[in-house]
């Protein structure tokens, strides 16, 4: 019998599921994409490939890309997509990728989507791309957002509407006073937000259109959020 979303058994499913292939992972500011990510990586033993940390790694390595990337930096432009796609085509070519990975900011615009699902097309053994997009109800976000206090010590992280700390503004574990980021405000958010829905509406409807996107709940317990991605995958997978 096929288990539903809430009922699989963390931990089991990277042995008992097909190989995931790539998997384009959505979500606003303040969703848990990231926590996710990392949830997924556990589960299905494949890597979670950042376009900034390529980017990074690259200037730091002095590489070719790196050496050009960081002078373009330099000038205060974006790096192109072009160069920001020759990254990712150097990084697919590492064997951890054969069974799948995690993309996280990329495909970032139509150009790269049109380029990566290119690429993959062009490998008889690549599985095309799935979007899942993590859905959280807007004013949940804000709280999640405007009610973050970070205690600048031991770095723990609370929220003042679901997780406080037992004494006001004060930690737990070092009495340090905690602190809100310059970015944790409604404005910014709000703006964050605006940037976020007008960048990643085209790539949305890119995949949606291909019959290859899909949504889940993300205000729902960590694990049962990772069990209903894992779902929605094989279940893309095997329409």
């Amino acid at each position: 019998m096929r288990q539903t979303a809430s009922s699989v058994e963390p931990g089991r499913e990277a042995e008992s599921k097909t190989a995931p292939g790539p998997l384009l992972l959505l979500g606003a500011p303040g969703v848990g994409k990231g926590t996710q990510a990392k949830e997924l990586v556990k589960l299905w033993g494949i890597p979670q490939i950042s376009t900034g940390d390529l980017l990074r790694a690259n200037v730091a390595q002095g590489t070719p890309l790196g050496k050009t990337a960081k002078e373009i930096i330099g000038r205060g432009e974006l790096v192109p997509d072009e160069m920001v796609n020759e990254m990712v085509a150097l990084r697919l070519l590492e064997p951890d990728t054969v069974r799948g990975y995690i993309l996280d900011g990329f495909p970032r615009t139509l150009g790269q989507a049109d380029w990566l699902d290119a690429r993959l097309a062009a490998q008889p053994e690549s599985l095309p791309v799935v979007a899942v997009m993590i859905r959280v109800n807007y004013n949940q976000l804000l709280r999640r957002i405007t009610g973050r206090r970070n205690c600048p010590v031991c770095q723990r992280i609370y929220n003042i509407h679901v997780n406080p700390p037992q004494r006001d503004g004060i930690c737990d574990l070092d009495g340090a006073a905690l602190i809100q980021r310059a970015d944790d405000t409604e404005e910014i958010f709000k703006e964050r937000m605006r940037a976020y829905e007008a960048q990643t509406a085209p790539v949305v409807e890119h995949y949606r259109g291909k019959g290859r996107f899909a949504e889940v709940d993300g205000d729902r317990p960590i694990d049962v959020i990772a069990a209903g991605i894992v779902a929605t995958v094989e279940g893309m997978r095997k329409a």
